[in-house]
């Protein structure tokens, strides 16, 4: 009850809310890619910098943590309505898409080992099991808790994913698709990886670069990233925060090997 009636977070969540729609959804074309500014990424600059002012006290801090919970449970809500009658879509688009899953594994083969080296400890389970989309800071609120190590990295991830992973497809997709001799509506597909900001943005420039491909680029990068939303949950809950933790064990031993060794 005490978080429902702390009227001061519910105000400064509301004002940052009416000052991000009001800003807009702005687009700035780069090259061949266009990087895609979101309300969801004004709202988060504007939260951290108001952190840091009297505005926010520790208590609205303590009770913002619990407000994450609430959030990310009506999100997963959501996809489960989303995906449900959507059913027929995902069994209909091919093996394709589906092993486009595949492509998450690649955030701890790559990712876990540089953390490691850079002196990360269970932070990087957190940060490199995933992309790091709000499904998967469920999964780690769930097993480990938003204060824990691996709560700390996957926040850390899901926060500068906001700011700059629609930043980073909008570019890449864009830059890519008019580069290489690869059919634009491949990069339609791989735009998907469960998140509707960097989908919008990857698929934004693929429309600006091949507008005749418009209808075709937006079904498909829709239908993935359904796809991501629906099955990358299931992949990280039983392969890839499995793997992730045994690597880092592994890894972990390799390095304390190591560090006796060169004392």
């Amino acid at each position: 009850m005490n978080l429902w009636k702390d009227w001061r977070l519910h105000a400064i969540i509301l004002g940052i809310v009416i000052v991000a729609e009001l800003i807009g959804t702005h687009k700035i074309a780069i090259g061949g890619g266009v990087v895609l500014l979101l309300p969801m990424l004004y709202a988060i600059v504007i939260g951290l910098g108001l952190y840091f002012t009297p505005l926010v006290k520790e208590k609205q801090s303590k009770n913002a943590e619990n407000l994450v919970f609430l959030a990310v449970s009506l999100l997963i809500a959501k996809f489960g309505v989303t995906i449900g009658p959507s059913i027929n879509t995902i069994l209909e688009v091919g093996p394709a898409l589906i092993l486009q899953e595949l492509g998450h594994l690649a955030t701890l083969l790559i990712a876990l080992p540089v953390a490691i080296l850079l002196g990360m400890k269970r932070e990087s389970i957190g940060m490199t099991h995933s992309v790091g989309r709000e499904p998967n800071v469920a999964l780690i609120m769930d097993k480990f808790g938003l204060n824990s190590p691996e709560g700390r990295g996957v926040m850390s991830i899901y926060i500068f994913g906001t700011i700059f992973g629609a930043v980073f497809l909008g570019l890449i997709s864009g830059i890519l698709a008019t580069m290489l001799p690869i059919h634009p509506l491949s990069f339609a597909m791989a735009s998907g990886v469960g998140s509707g900001s960097m989908m919008a943005a990857a698929s934004g420039s693929l429309v600006s670069a091949f507008p005749h491909l418009e209808k075709d680029i937006l079904a498909l990068a829709g239908a993935s990233n359904l796809i991501s939303a629906a099955t990358g949950l299931y992949v990280s809950i039983f392969i890839a925060l499995p793997l992730t933790e045994k690597m880092y064990a592994f890894f972990m031993k390799l390095r304390n090997k190591k560090t006796k060794a060169e004392g």
